[in-house]
């Protein structure tokens, strides 16, 4: 098996020392018709990321995204020649070419931002996959379809079946797949409390009058949960209840 973090660090390594190109081209699934809760969301921090860090860039949709992508996650960028995915790996990418949201905050602050960051990823990415891939009635109403749209039958089938198990192995393993629905919406909940009192009344999660990465990831999520029609709206619902996030996500949507 492949040292993926070890091959990630090269490639980054090697990325900062190349110029900038003319442009970065940023690809993800079709927004209309075939996009995803958690891909959704992650498209949008990344491209907030962007437009925080004033770095232009060129959205290119593609119905096979997901299977171009070196990890098999979107959104990815391509820069020049190096193709590159994830938000994580794109803000490090970014960095190592001497653009930063965060570089002016103390040791101390960037490691609140990290946890926060790791806090994000770990439940809001995860009860996005669950309520898309194991709740019953999102994954037959709006999942199968929306996700095997733009494939003929019997492909379509297929290509949700082999999704499913690989969401499903992954919740497996980090302890969420047994997880009743009730006990995701309250590692929501939980998540949602911390965000908030960390905000608690502030522009920006670092206190300061402009954002950082983590601002830029939490807006993807929230906004995309927010706007985003699903069965019983139970991850939005949640997040309505918290009224700083919910005036932190239009402040940004706005600027």
């Amino acid at each position: 098996m492949p040292n993926t973090l070890l091959e990630d660090s090269i490639t980054l390594e090697l990325g900062a020392q190349e110029p900038w190109p003319q442009e970065i081209l940023l690809y993800q699934p079709y927004e209309v018709e075939q996009i995803l809760l958690p891909d959704s969301a992650n498209c949008l921090a990344v491209q907030t990321f962007f437009k925080m860090c004033g770095i232009k860039f060129e959205p290119k949709f593609r119905k096979n995204a997901e299977y171009m992508s070196p990890s098999g996650r979107v959104p990815f960028i391509k820069c020049g020649e190096l193709v590159i995915s994830e938000f994580d790996n794109i803000v490090s990418f970014i960095g190592n070419k001497g653009i930063s949201l965060s570089e002016h905050l103390s040791s101390n602050c960037k490691a609140d931002m990290r946890a926060y960051i790791s806090l994000v990823n770990n439940v809001f990415v995860n009860a996005e996959l669950y309520i898309c891939w194991v709740d019953e009635l999102t994954l037959n109403e709006v999942t199968k379809p929306r996700h095997g749209s733009i494939y003929p039958w019997p492909l379509n089938h297929f290509l949700n079946w082999q999704k499913r198990k690989e969401v499903i192995k992954k919740l497996n393993i980090l302890k969420w797949y047994n997880k009743t629905i009730e006990e995701v919406c309250n590692e929501v909940k939980n998540c949602c409390t911390a965000l908030s009192d960390t905000l608690n009344g502030n522009e920006y999660f670092s206190g300061d009058k402009t954002p950082n990465e983590l601002d830029a990831l939490v807006f993807g999520h929230i906004f995309t949960i927010i706007t985003t029609p699903l069965p019983g709206n139970k991850l939005a619902n949640i997040v309505q209840t918290y009224p700083l996030l919910v005036k932190f996500c239009k402040r940004i949507e706005t600027s």
